[in-house]
């Protein structure tokens, strides 16, 4: 049913009454979009995820991926998904039309890959590791690597994917072992071991692009030594025909907790010494290149997060208005009272307001760091550019793990709604949750998503960066001064962020002394703090728009009431976290290593 995988009324006023994102549609760059044009491209998005993606989602996760001489076969259903979704020309909706793209806002794609991920998580991996893949080339790669691969990667009629990992170095890249040698024709031959790659290999495509992180003989150690390379899975001839198979393998494929139907692949390159690639960029640039897919990558995991939570959340609400359990508590013990819906006890209405906190919270923040991505290119001036990119920058290691980790929390609370029958997979509550707990790990884990927030971004500019977005969320927090019945939820917010800016900058005094291991051990709760105070913040902002016409719609009475819950009931608690990390004590770094015992 559609209105279990996104809310389209909450979608709608996310867009057009919150961030008014149409306004976007003014820029040249976008000309020829409006209101009516959304609201279509979004509603056609609806009816093909429910239509054609929905059915593809408990079918393909029992049925899984199957690995059978090197090969990797995808679920039976996911085929004709495939093709309609390439046919409707949804795999790269934010790109170029040159380039296979449709050029759209990447705020309109935010809610139209909404219901294409609430629908099927695994199955939409296929399209963005492609879209991804597209991308480094699209911004690093020559005239002909372009001409090569991006409208064959861009329209789904190659798959891509992204190997970063190897069994000695995890999240550090800077040891990893992977090699390539440079040869007479300008190529490079790769010899090395790649694990936990996302659809390394699969058959819903003719041809796989694997962008590969590997080191040049002789190149200086750690990471400035990486370089990219572009590894074709059959070798892509100069006049772009496909030539013989290249010599990277699938040798394995991992029994994970969720996502069966996308494959998690062991990859070995150049074990007959036979693999080639393509420098990708200038040598030692790899870094680099990462670097600048990493807002993007970080903003597809958070969502991730995110809409298997807003899933998760409509299932538990449909559920608890249907289920009824017990007696209302106004009929006291009269034992022949009827049972009601279990949507009337408290208990049941505190989880369902939690989670509806954070879904409306998390769709809001990412719609908004959307926009920012649409802002930063129809920027006039390189400083507004490079204002909106320190602000992306400064974001998105929160919303990649504050999403990530709500998320999946949602996903839990929604099985408690369900009871026992959560547990099952009578209901989907049990899949989604499993699907979810993937992004607080990959591309980055949570923790380090929060060294990185304390340890590079809140120092950017000696500051001034944090300021810049902590003064957006000041002018909210005037706004809502001035409405009725906000003025004391405003001055919470202003309250919190004051004291979350405070203590930032102690952490950041903090990392230059000698006690420099104290920040990063209060890092990720720091990180848990300023994704509190984003909630807050939109949810306020969501409050000054809905209070003027609450008594005209109990939607907008909803967004008040949820508003006035979070900033009452989960903002002190942050409140009471800030001090924790004020506090600063070291118990975690000088605990003895046998102390923690076992």
């Amino acid at each position: 049913m559609a209105q279990l995988i996104a809310d389209r009324r909450d979608v709608d006023f996310v867009l057009h009454e919150q961030l008014e994102a149409d306004r976007i549609c003014k820029d040249p760059r976008f000309g020829g979009l409006d209101r009516k044009t959304f609201d279509l491209l979004i509603g056609e998005a609806r009816a093909f995820a429910l239509k054609e993606v929905l059915p593809t989602y408990a079918a393909g996760d029992r049925e899984g991926v199957r690995f059978e001489g090197g090969k990797v076969k995808v679920p039976a259903c996911f085929h004709r998904a495939f093709k309609l979704f390439r046919e409707g020309e949804w795999m790269a909706m934010t790109k170029p039309v040159a380039l296979g793209g449709q050029g759209l806002p990447h705020i309109l794609a935010q809610a139209a890959s909404e219901y294409f991920i609430g629908a099927n998580y695994a199955f939409t991996t296929y399209m963005i590791l492609a879209s991804g893949s597209g991308k480094m080339i699209e911004m690093f790669g020559t005239d002909p690597q372009k001409q090569m691969f991006l409208k064959n990667l861009y329209s789904g009629k190659w798959g891509g994917t992204m190997l970063l990992t190897e069994p000695q170095a995890g999240s550090d890249l800077g040891n990893l072992a992977t090699s390539a040698r440079k040869n007479p024709d300008g190529t490079y031959s790769l010899t090395g071991n790649k694990i936990f790659i996302t659809n390394g290999e699969q058959d819903l495509t003719e041809n796989i692009v694997h962008p590969v992180l590997a080191r040049i003989e002789g190149a200086p150690k750690g990471t400035k030594g990486i370089s990219l390379f572009i590894v074709p899975k059959i070798w892509v001839n100069p006049d772009g025909s496909l030539g013989d198979p290249n010599d990277i393998v699938c040798t394995g494929v991992e029994e994970k907790l969720g996502i069966h139907a996308s494959p998690t692949c062991s990859m070995a390159l150049g074990s007959k010494g036979q693999c080639r690639g393509f420098l990708l960029g200038a040598e030692h640039q790899g870094m680099e290149i990462m670097f600048h897919m990493m807002n993007e990558v970080r903003l597809e995991v958070g969502t991730q997060g995110f809409c298997h939570a807003t899933t998760a959340y409509l299932h538990a609400l449909n559920y608890a208005r249907e289920r009824a359990q017990g007696r209302d508590l106004a009929a006291g013990r009269k034992i022949d009272a009827p049972q009601v819906a279990i949507i009337t006890h408290p208990d049941v209405r505190r989880m369902l307001m939690w989670m509806k906190a954070h879904v409306d919270g998390m769709r809001s923040l990412i719609y908004y760091v959307s926009t920012l991505f649409d802002r930063k290119t129809c920027a006039e001036t390189p400083e507004e550019r490079e204002r909106l990119e320190n602000r992306i920058g400064l974001m998105t290691p929160v919303v990649k793990a504050y999403c990530s980790e709500r998320g999946f929390e949602v996903c839990v609370q929604a099985m408690q709604v369900f009871g026992g029958y959560g547990y099952t997979r009578e209901y989907p509550v049990e899949q989604i949750l499993r699907d979810c707990k993937i992004a607080s790990i990959y591309e980055g884990t949570d923790g380090i998503q929060a060294m990185d927030l304390i340890g590079r971004k809140l120092g950017m500019q000696n500051g001034a960066v944090l300021a810049d977005l902590t003064g957006a969320i000041a002018e909210t927090v005037a706004r809502a001064r001035k409405i009725e019945g906000l003025s004391e939820m405003a001055r919470r917010v202003d309250h919190a962020t004051k004291r979350m800016e405070e203590i930032a900058h102690e952490l950041s005094r903090t990392i230059r002394s000698p006690r420099y291991g104290v920040p990063f051990a209060f890092a990720l709760p720091f990180l848990e703090v300023m994704g509190d105070l984003f909630m807050a913040w939109m949810l306020l902002w969501r409050a000054v728009i809905a209070a003027p016409k609450a008594g005209s719609s109990s939607f907008y009475d909803g967004q008040v009431k949820t508003a006035a819950y979070f900033i009452r009931s989960i903002l002190p608690i942050t409140m009471g976290r800030m001090e924790a990390i004020a506090v600063g004590d070291d118990a975690v770094l000088t605990m003895p290593d046998k102390g923690f015992g076992g």
